[in-house]
Parts: C-alpha cells; structure tokens; sequence
C-alpha cells in the first residue's frame, strides 16, 4: 500500500471515529489520540516525516484564525482577568513545573530543553473541550474563558519555547539582555497584524467567486505567518492580532455566497489538521519506542507519565485558587458586573475550567517542530520530549476529555444564555430596520417580504417561508430590507449591546435568508 492509499484510510478511520465521538458526545480529538497511540505501538507502519520549519505555519496558523472567528472581543474584556490568569499565569507556572519535574527526573537534560518541554505541554486547546461544553449549555463565561484562554495562551507557550530553542544554541543566555528585544517584537507583531488585516480587507470585498477567495484566505493566513516569522517578529502574536482585526471587519465585507462555503471549508481544514498531527506525531513515536532498550522506554514513560500529572495537578491548584480568591471577592465587596450577560464566578465553573486543561495540536505541532540539529549539536533529549508530549496530549485528551461530560452532567450548572438573549434583542431590532424599509410601500411583492421576513426573524421556530415572488422587484425590496438588518447587527455588536456569539448568529440567519432568496447582497 502506498503511502497516499494509507493517509486516505487514515482519514475514512478519523471520520468515522469523529462521527462516533459525536454520537457519545465524546471529544473527537480524544478518538484520534487513539489513532496516533495505535500507530505509536503498531509494528510495520511507515515512517512519515515533515519539516519542522513548516510544522508550526502548517498546523498553528489556520487554527488560530479559525478560533479568532469565534472569540468576542467584548467578552474577553469583560472575562480579562481570569482569561489572563490562564493564558499567562497558568502557561508560566505549568512550564516552570515540567521544567523541575524533567530536570528533577532526567538531571543531564539541559534547562533549556526542560523549558522548552514544558513550553510544548503548557497550553490547553480548547477545540477538545468547546463542543462538548457546548451539548450541555454550560454558563456562558465558562466558555469565553476557556476560548479566551486557547486564543492567548499559545502566544505565551509559543514565546517561552522560541527563548528556549533560542537559549540551546547561544554559549550564553541573560534574560534581562533579551527582554527590551521581546519587548520590540510583541509591539512589532501588534502593529503588523493589525497593518496586514487592513492589507487584506482591500481585497476581501472585491473578490466575488468563491474558490479564488477560499484560497486567497488560506494564502494570506500562511503569507502573515511566514512573514512575521521572516521579519523576526512573534508569528503567533501576530497571526492573533489579525485574525480578531480581520474577523471584526470581514463580515460587512464579505458576501453571503462566499462566506457560507468558506466556512464550511474551513472546519474541513482544521479537522484534516488534527489528523494529520495524530498521525505524524504517532509515526514519529513509533520508531523512537522501537529502538529503545526496555528498560530505558519504561524510563521515557514514566517521565511522560510524571509530566501528565504535573500539567493536570498544577492547572487544577491554579484555577481553584484563582477561583477562591474571586469569590471571596464577590462576597466582600459585591458583584458589580458591567452588563448582565457577565457570569459570576462559581466553585462548579471553577471546577470544569480546571479539568478542561485537554492539550491538542498546538502542543504535537510545536514537538514536530522541534529541529533535530541546533548550531550546538543534536537537539538534546528531542525524542524523550516528543514522547512526552503525545503521552500529555493522549492522557489529557482520555483522561479528561472523556469524563469531562459526566463532570458536567454531575455539577449541573445553570445555563444563565445571555446569548440566546441577546440573539432574540437583535432579531427584533433587526425586523423593525427591515420592516422600515418598506413602510410606504404597499405593494403585494412588499406584503410577501414582510411576511417572509417576520416568520424568519419574529418567529424563527416556525420554520422559513418561502417566497412566493422571486421576480426582480422582489429581489430589490429583500436586498434593502436584509441591508438594513445587516447594518443594526453590525451597529449592535460595535456598540457592544451584543456580542460575537450573537452576532455570528444572526449572521448565519440572514445569510441563510439571503441565499434562500435569490438574491445576493449587494449585487
């Protein structure tokens, strides 16, 4: 079988794995882990391998922007200190930790490369834990948290492991010689994404078919990481900044008929990437553990095994004790939220945020990319630091990832939806913006859009209506009502009197209108 036949199979395996994680409400990123273990252990498989200088612009990129679709500015600021506790508190203390337990475990491995380990194991995904959260209708602030945090936190990981990497090849290593440099970067890298977001938009209301615009957007992805990466630049940091500047502005630019099949390939894309970091990481493995006395691969395991209850024991001290101080808070001086839609913190929320720490594919993409040579030699200890990493990325995504819907379902904690709240807020604005397009017009294509547009909108459980009149006059009269409605989502979401979540659900609402129609916006 050729190596084309075998990667095929293996992603009819992911599918049909991804569907079953579906039925059970299981994580499919805990069923791929499984992919990447049995081909660990399997004799016989092929031995694939890829750049490391790729790994990162390859896997990292789409991922990112994908997850800045879905992340709300708005949210974030109000979620900012438990987000940044996260995304930066949790990433350095679980790095410091692996740092000891490594050096502590294995004394001959340098402190760079122990840094460096825990760099790779530090940020949890929360593509894992998204979805199921998501079937059960947990509190909302659980899930802005945890988003927040898997947007931020590989900036932190990602920085720490370059330093790291960094450090193994210079004779010497200061901190405080560095710091004003990183300094310049992380200011760099803000001023670029946000430059390269307003370079893309140009483009992004111009292009009207749909393939060249599915690829311009994965060329410019790539082209903004490649060319921070090229400008020396954080290309993380800079990938984040444009992506939330790009996802803030593309949706008044971006036509229903494009942004429809784009996001549709888009979650394609990302599920192929994960399978293919399971299954890289996995055949990656394998010939590691092979060669191995047995002796020394009980050794490599039970490093692995030492560093998994690391990262979990330390996340769960950390988010506990964030969420103590923050109740005790609450209790002394009152909770005094900004809007309604902010959640209080809870000891349950406490609870899942801190068993919610699933590692992913930023973690396997970042030990793909470790360089199998430095200026000063071999990367040292690079194949025990790739077998930890999948032994993390395995036992959280089981381990956690398959409980984590029980823990759920045990707590039992409220589902307070301000999203739905604010959806139906911006429904009824919407219809009256539509509606008032057409107040003086009488006419029977008038009275069908009205009819329409109040059973999508006023009551969208009914079900759509279609529209008896599909003539020119009625695409006229729907293309200004939908432009209105458009237009106060828009203004809503700017004004922060909703947020992306609900803004992204309105929008899929008037695209659908929009392609249900006949017409197109703006045409």
């Amino acid at each position: 079988m050729t190596q084309f036949e075998e990667l095929i199979g293996f992603l009819l395996i992911a599918v049909l794995l991804a569907a079953a994680a579906r039925k059970l409400g299981a994580p499919y990123p805990a069923f791929l882990a499984l992919i990447g273990a049995v081909l660990a252990f399997l004799p016989g498989m092929p031995r694939l391998s890829i750049d490391p200088e790729v790994v990162l612009a390859l896997f990292v990129a789409p991922v990112l922007l994908d997850a800045a679709y879905d992340t709300s500015p708005r949210d974030l600021r109000d979620n900012w200190v438990a987000v940044a506790s996260l995304a930066v508190g949790t990433v350095l203390l679980t790095t410091l930790v692996v740092g000891v337990v490594a050096r502590s475990l294995v004394p001959a491995m340098p402190w760079a490369a122990a840094i460096a380990l825990g760099a790779i194991v530090s940020p949890p995904d929360a593509a894992a834990a998204i979805p199921v959260l998501r079937q059960l209708r947990p509190p909302h602030r659980i899930l802005t948290i945890l988003q927040g945090e898997s947007l931020l936190n590989d900036a932190t990981a990602l920085l720490i492991y370059r330093l790291a990497i960094g450090a193994l090849a210079m004779s010497s290593f200061s901190v405080r010689a560095v710091t004003p440099t990183i300094l310049l970067v992380l200011a760099g890298s803000v001023v670029a994404g946000l430059l390269l977001a307003r370079l893309t938009l140009l483009w992004a209301n111009r292009v009207r078919d749909v393939p060249t615009a599915t690829i311009l957007q994965f060329v410019s992805t790539f082209g903004v990481w490649i060319l921070a990466d090229r400008l020396g630049l954080s290309a993380i940091l800079t990938m984040v900044t444009f992506a939330i500047a790009v996802a803030r502005r593309a949706p008044e630019r971006t036509p229903a008929r494009i942004r429809i099949p784009s996001y549709a390939v888009w979650e394609t894309a990302v599920f192929v990437l994960n399978v293919l970091a399971f299954l890289f990481i996995g055949l990656q493995v394998r010939p590691i553990l092979s060669r191995l006395a047995p002796d020394e691969r009980a050794r490599y395991l039970f490093v692995a095994a030492a560093v998994l209850v690391a990262v979990i024991v330390v996340r769960i001290v950390w988010v506990m004790t964030h969420n103590s101080i923050a109740r005790w808070k609450n209790r002394v001086f009152g909770f005094h939220p900004r809007r309604r839609s902010m959640g209080r913190p809870t000891l349950g929320s406490g609870i899942v945020i801190s068993w919610a720490g699933m590692r992913g594919i930023v973690t396997l993409a970042a030990a793909l990319a470790l360089p199998e040579e430095t200026a000063a030699g071999p990367f040292p200890y690079r194949d025990l630091i790739l077998v930890t990493a999948f032994f993390v990325v395995f036992g959280t995504l089981v381990l956690q990832g398959l409980t984590l819907k029980p823990l759920l379902r045990l707590l039992r904690l409220p589902d307070d939806d301000p999203v739905g709240r604010e959806v139906a807020f911006g429904r009824e604005r919407a219809l009256e913006a539509a509606l008032d397009t057409m107040k003086e017009d009488d006419s029977p294509t008038a009275e069908a859009v009205r009819h329409e547009l109040t059973a999508h909108l006023a009551h969208p459980e009914e079900g759509a209506v279609a529209p008896k009149d599909r003539g020119s006059s009625h695409g006229d009269v729907h293309r200004r009502a939908l432009s209105a409605a458009r237009q106060v989502a828009l203004d809503m979401r700017a004004r922060d009197e909703i947020g992306d979540d609900a803004f992204h659900r309105l929008e899929e609402e008037f695209d659908w209108l929009e392609m249900g129609s006949g017409v197109r916006e703006g045409a």
